[in-house]
């Protein structure tokens, strides 16, 4: 299992917390220390798709231009990595956005 996010993000700090209260063996990757590829993000908006991937409460999607805002792509949302809702989980094929307690406990 992968968990991808920010390590002061208070969403994946929770996602954290819980993982480890459960005793899960995950991976944390940091958007920041350990950047992801184009095929990652690709991969990860063919599994949930943009409107989930995309966090549109940001301070970096309220930053956008509106012609940015109306067509966001791999590569912008490579380039401005906080763009992706946090925590982003992977396990197998299982794609999770966000951190809900009932969608963490249902994945393991």
């Amino acid at each position: 299992m992968k968990l991808y996010g920010i390590k002061n993000c208070d969403s994946v700090k929770k996602a954290r917390v819980y993982l480890d209260g459960h005793n899960v063996d995950y991976e944390f990757i940091d958007f920041r220390d350990s950047p992801i590829t184009i095929d990652t993000i690709n991969q990860l908006i063919e599994k949930v798709g943009m409107e989930v991937l995309v966090n549109k409460r940001s301070t970096t999607y309220r930053g956008l231009s509106d012609a940015q805002k109306s067509n966001i792509t791999p590569s912008l949302i490579l380039d401005n990595i906080t763009l992706i809702k946090r925590p982003v989980v992977v396990n197998g094929q299982q794609v999770l956005v966000g951190f809900k307690e009932d969608a963490f406990k249902a994945l393991i």
